[in-house]
Formats: C-alpha cells, sequence, structure tokens
C-alpha cells in the first residue's frame, strides 16, 4: 500500500527562491554579529558583558537585538540565574553549534586570506 506524505508548503528547499524559509536562516547566518557571535560562545557560556568585550565594536543594542534572534530560531540558549544581581548566560544549543562548523572555517578562511585582497589591505 502505497502512503501519500503532506507535501511541504514550502515546496522543495530552495535558498534561492525568495519564498524558501531557509533565505531568513541564511541572512541570520550571514550578518557578521551573528556569526561572530555564535562563534564567541563555541569555547562555552558567556555572560553578556564577556560577550560584549569579545565582539570588539559591536553596541549593546545590536549585541541585544543579535542574541534574541539566535536565540528565537534555537541557535542559541538564554539562562537567568536568580541571584542578585541578576546573572544571565548564553550558550550554545545542539543546532547553534552545528552551525558553527561551516561559519568557523569561513573565518577561518576570512583570516588567512584578507591579505589576498588588494582593497581591504591597509596601506
Amino acid at each position: 500500500m502505497l502512503v501519500s506524505m503532506p507535501s511541504d508548503p514550502c515546496g522543495p528547499r530552495d535558498a534561492y527562491s525568495a519564498a524558501c524559509p531557509c533565505r531568513e536562516l541564511l541572512d541570520l547566518l550571514a550578518n557578521k554579529w551573528s556569526a561572530l557571535a555564535l562563534g564567541a560562545l563555541e569555547d562555552g557560556p558567556r555572560r553578556f558583558g564577556a560577550l560584549r568585550a569579545k565582539l570588539d565594536g559591536i553596541s549593546p543594542k545590536m549585541l541585544t537585538q543579535t542574541l534574541r534572534r539566535l536565540e528565537e530560531l534555537g541557535l542559541v540558549a538564554r539562562v537567568v540565574y536568580p541571584e542578585v544581581p541578576l546573572h544571565v548566560e548564553y550558550s550554545l544549543t545542539p543546532l547553534g553549534a552545528d552551525a558553527c562548523v561551516p561559519l568557523g572555517a569561513l573565518r577561518h578562511w576570512v583570516e588567512a586570506n584578507v591579505d589576498r585582497i588588494p582593497a581591504l589591505t591597509t596601506t
């Protein structure tokens, strides 16, 4: 007996298609602050201040927005410890750790090859 499976309302996954939900995730992961925040959490949980110090140049507002979006999509977990003062830690979820693999490769490639891009080298 042949069992029919419900069709995917979005069709096949194709990041080149404007209707594909892959676009939203790709947009988030391609954002420099998202990619760097995920990388900064690879060594373990960090508090907001430690993340901000690691991500040189990020504003508190942008870090908050980035962490909220990463948490919303299940890439980062936020744990609040009921202490005085309040203690909040951010860590990678298993999905976030999976995303770090290609993002880490891209980050390492950029660091190794930035000098090969004349427009980016300092004079």
